[in-house]
């Protein structure tokens, strides 16, 4: 075999991985594995960097590191050889040791998976709870494709964090003039006030290949990067505020939640609020001060501006617009729940989500 660099077979045995920063540059590692450690290391894309001698810097940190090192590991090294008045504009350390990954197969990309949409069906609370931990489950051991899913559901509905405590969290004088099912979910974050028709909920079930190397809170902004393209294009442009809280600049329209499960599957779900009836929400939840110590706001009224009123667009067109651009990006096609996964969430309502010892595990 030729060592020339123009020869076909150059490319045999040789690793290639890209990674988009979200709002950034492209960075793309090219490689070789040699005795389980990389080797002929070279980092392009159309980022920024000074000084030029850096670039070489780079390849010469990563080159030698084992293929088993953490993203961790990887940008540290990088940081390690970089000089003090070295520039990177448009990428990071991080972002390099993702490339990496990526090209070792432990980190994957979007267009790595065929997605799947399942539109909104109206299903009870508890069951939409159930099925985000039987969907998440399903994915992380790969008998079903990393999917969307839109929410529906009829009856007025609190959904609090799996950390949070039912007695600090609602008002049992609301719930009970208002009708309101309470259930607790298996991701943290706080308490969402679901009405029929009041909110656009979503989850998205992938493995955590997907986030790889990505920081627990930039994988937020990285999940929902869709989203926010979407709303954008219905004219309305939105960003995150740290951790998981969605805005405009009139308030804020949502928040995130996340859990990581140990058989490698992922949820990351949202709710948005399109019509909420802030007077009913302030009587159900109990929205402390010290909630609204750092939000800028006096008023828990004032934190949740619906999308009905920046938009004008009925409910179903926003969902809409989201599953296109989902679509687009993605190349996800339609499906539905099976039968299966339907009788597994229920049997698991009946085993847990519905259950006092579930719901009250913190009083």
């Amino acid at each position: 075999m030729t060592s020339r660099s123009d020869s076909p077979e150059s490319d045999a045995g040789r690793l290639h991985g890209e990674f988009k920063v979200p709002g950034g540059k492209l960075v793309v590692v090219d490689c070789r594995l040699v005795d389980g450690k990389l080797a002929e290391v070279s980092v392009s894309g159309d980022f920024f960097l000074e000084p030029d001698e850096a670039l070489q810097d780079i390849n010469r940190a990563l080159s030698g590191q084992p293929a088993e090192s953490t993203p961790g590991e990887l940008a540290a090294a990088v940081t390690a050889t970089l000089p003090e008045e070295a520039v990177l504009f448009g990428f990071s350390a991080e972002a390099v040791a993702i490339a990496v990954r990526r090209a070792l197969s432990k980190a994957t990309g979007w267009l790595d998976h065929q997605w799947e949409v399942i539109p909104p069906s109206v299903l009870p609370t508890h069951v939409n709870v159930a099925l985000d931990e039987v969907l998440t489950e399903e994915v992380g051991a790969g008998r079903r494709n990393p999917t969307l899913r839109f929410w529906d559901w009829e009856e007025p509905s609190v959904v609090i964090g799996s950390f949070q405590s039912v007695r600090n969290e609602v008002d049992p004088d609301g719930v009970a003039r208002h009708g309101i099912t309470v259930v607790r979910r298996i991701s943290g974050g706080g308490a969402m006030f679901m009405e029929a028709g009041n909110c656009i909920t979503y989850s998205l079930y992938l493995p955590q290949t997907l986030v790889d190397g990505i920081s627990f809170a930039d994988s937020y902004a990285f999940l929902d990067a869709w989203v926010m393209a979407a709303l954008e294009k219905l004219g309305i442009t939105a960003f995150y505020v740290p951790l998981n809280d969605i805005a405009t600049e009139q308030g804020k329209i949502g928040g995130a939640a996340q859990k990581r499960l140990a058989n490698g599957g992922m949820l990351h779900h949202v709710t948005m609020s399109y019509d909420i009836d802030a007077d009913k929400m302030v009587e159900v939840l109990r929205i402390g001060k010290e909630k609204l110590s750092d939000k800028g706001t006096r008023s828990a009224k004032k934190r949740v501006d619906p999308l009905r009123r920046q938009s004008g667009l009925p409910r179903e067109a926003i969902i809409k617009a989201m599953q296109d651009v989902f679509t687009e990006r993605y190349g996800a096609v339609e499906t539905r729940l099976s039968d299966a996964e339907v009788a597994a969430a229920e049997e698991r309502v009946r085993s847990k989500f519905g259950t006092d010892e579930w719901l009250y595990r913190i009083p």
